[in-house]
């Protein structure tokens, strides 16, 4: 299974990202279809945004919303994502759902900020929010009754990515939850993919038909992992509240009420269904196999995952000034202001 899910993350990872070549590609045609000097830099893309080609521009967004949205794990690319996430052990779990489908987003974001720039925003939002709500609802899906609770974290993280290509789509209103919510969704990953790491090594399995009594079996990983359920769920205090609260003021604030009452609903159907379970796991008694296994919560391998409960418990009570500075120079930037 292993191969396999290499196989697969490693094949469609690279057509995904061969069709973002191409589509930047696209993206630089659309310039010198216009007369102007072919570049591949965002400076001279963005300074010449309103005068680039509108069908070379809208084909190599398409081409690079396909292409990174691959690595991001958008719905219906996400295909590599429950083998690759489920057999990856912890610490790369929490690396590529942390960092590599951030990334992903990142580059994607350049692709928006140049199509915002050149007064395409209407075209491109109405991709990113299909992209988002698709992506939300197979997510939903697939992790009621899930059984391998690593799946279902891989499903979590098409949720995610859901969220922030909605989140895009919406326009300005949603910009700082959704950029905030880049580095809400990785810390949380952080705490889920490493507790779920620990509670894997001391049963064996994955499954929930072995996994029970992870909080007896280890107190601070199993208490972890469910923390981190109620994290990456949106739940008050913790850090994703903020960020998804403020993409559902943008959604409203944008005029959009459908969109943000399906957000809603999307939302609540996660938690129940990635509830389900995250209990089933965290509750009840270790069997008597799994109790006698020799592996035990330890300083290095509860404390990072300690330290990241507490950064995005911290970010969802307060939120420094230069952090959110950070943020929002960002929003600014996308904005086109100095």
């Amino acid at each position: 299974r292993s191969i396999e899910a290499t196989w697969k993350y490693l094949l469609v990872g690279s057509v995904g990202i061969a069709l973002a070549l191409l589509g930047t590609f696209f993206l630089a045609y659309a310039s010198l279809h216009t007369g102007l000097d072919a570049s591949l830099t965002s400076e001279n893309l963005l300074a010449h945004a309103p005068r680039l080609s509108k069908p070379w521009l809208h084909a190599g967004f398409l081409l690079l919303l396909v292409g990174y949205g691959t690595k991001m794990g958008l719905a219906p690319m996400h295909t590599w994502k429950p083998d690759a996430y489920g057999e990856a052990p912890g610490l790369v779990g929490a690396m590529l759902a942390g960092g590599v489908t951030s990334c992903a987003f990142l580059a994607l974001l350049r692709a928006y900020h140049i199509c915002f720039a050149a007064g395409e925003q209407a075209y491109v939002s109405r991709l990113l929010l299909f992209m988002g709500v698709l992506s939300m609802a197979v997510a939903c899906l697939f992790m009621v009754g899930q059984r391998d609770f690593k799946r279902m974290l891989a499903y979590s993280s098409v949720e995610h990515m859901g969220i922030l290509a909605l989140g895009l789509g919406l326009g300005r209103p949603a910009f700082f939850g959704t950029l905030l919510h880049v580095a809400m969704n990785a810390l949380a990953k952080g705490v889920l993919f490493l507790s779920a790491g620990n509670i894997h090594r001391a049963y064996g399995s994955k499954h929930t038909d072995h996994v029970r009594g992870a909080m007896r079996r280890l107190p601070l990983s199993g208490t972890l992992f469910l923390v981190g359920f109620f994290a990456i769920t949106g739940s008050p205090p913790f850090g994703p509240f903020i960020s998804e609260f403020s993409i559902l003021n943008g959604a409203f604030d944008a005029g959009r009420p459908g969109i943000g009452g399906l957000f809603l609903f999307l939302l609540l159907a996660v938690f129940i269904g990635m509830g389900a379970t995250v209990l089933q796991v965290v509750q009840g008694r270790a069997s008597f196999e799994a109790r006698q296994t020799p592996y035990r919560d330890g300083v290095l391998s509860a404390g990072p995952i300690l330290c990241l409960t507490l950064l995005v418990l911290l970010l969802g009570l307060y939120i420094p000034p230069p952090f959110g500075a950070l943020v929002r120079d960002a929003v600014n930037f996308l904005e086109g202001q100095p």
